[in-house]
């Protein structure tokens, strides 16, 4: 791969080679689909001394990482493909139900970013209260909404109730009533409006990368196997 790369993997300095309206922000170079996108849409990767290879999802970790596309059949290429070996140019291991251990995390990030909203008063919970956020576009005194979450398994005519006031409000559907309650710190709870701001923020990128993920099939060879080593694009930190 000829095109130049920066420091982080697929990391295209100036844009080059990118479209003007896409420079916004760091982009990163799939290494499944050698796509060049913001990093928001994707996922990095560490691969740990042991070999195995790990997700960053704070992109944190220090080293050589990898990105790929948030999106189950890049995922599934990068393993039956031994992209992960080829981009670290080493032996590496891809752990058992690997795609389910990154969404459980994705799902975890989610939910603790929904307890923070609450607890820093940026999100409200309850059919009354949602609908009266709505209704006046104000979530409490943190200001317009920003996201709608609406328990996966809560009443189809509740639900669709909530969503006209508000239809072109983002949906989050993802999570089951009492993952949500849990969060929240509630008994039970469907309807969650979040306002807006960081935290709303970070939770619509961890959802739209847990529901590019949640699809993903089976029939990659199996995990957990040793894979040797090639030549493709990463990053260094």
């Amino acid at each position: 791969m000829n095109d130049a790369i920066g420091d982080e993997a697929g990391q295209v300095p100036g844009g080059v080679g990118v479209p003007a309206d896409d420079e916004k922000g760091p982009l990163r170079r799939c290494i499944a689909t050698g796509a060049v996108q913001p990093k928001d849409g994707m996922i990095r990767f560490g691969i740990a001394p042991d070999g195995e290879v790990v997700p960053d999802l704070e992109e944190r970790l220090p080293g050589r990482g990898l990105w790929i596309s948030a999106d189950r059949q890049a995922l599934a290429k990068a393993v039956s493909k031994n992209l992960f070996s080829k981009a670290a140019r080493r032996a590496v291991r891809v752990p058992p139900d690997f795609a389910g251990r990154i969404a459980g995390l994705l799902e975890r990030r989610c939910l603790d970013a929904l307890g923070l909203a609450r607890r820093a008063g940026q999100a409200l919970a309850g059919y009354d209260k949602v609908r009266e956020a709505l209704k006046h576009n104000q979530v409490a005194r943190a200001g317009a909404p920003a996201l709608l979450l609406e328990a996966r398994d809560g009443s189809p005519d509740q639900r669709g109730k909530i969503r006209a006031l508000a239809p072109r409000l983002p949906v989050v559907d993802l999570f089951d009533s009492a993952a949500i309650a849990a969060a929240m710190g509630r008994e039970h709870a469907v309807h969650v409006v979040i306002a807006r701001g960081r935290l709303a923020d970070g939770l619509a990128r961890d959802v739209a990368r847990l529901k590019g993920l949640q699809e993903f099939a089976a029939g990659a060879p199996p995990a957990g196997q040793e894979i040797t080593s090639d030549d493709l694009g990463t990053d260094d930190r």
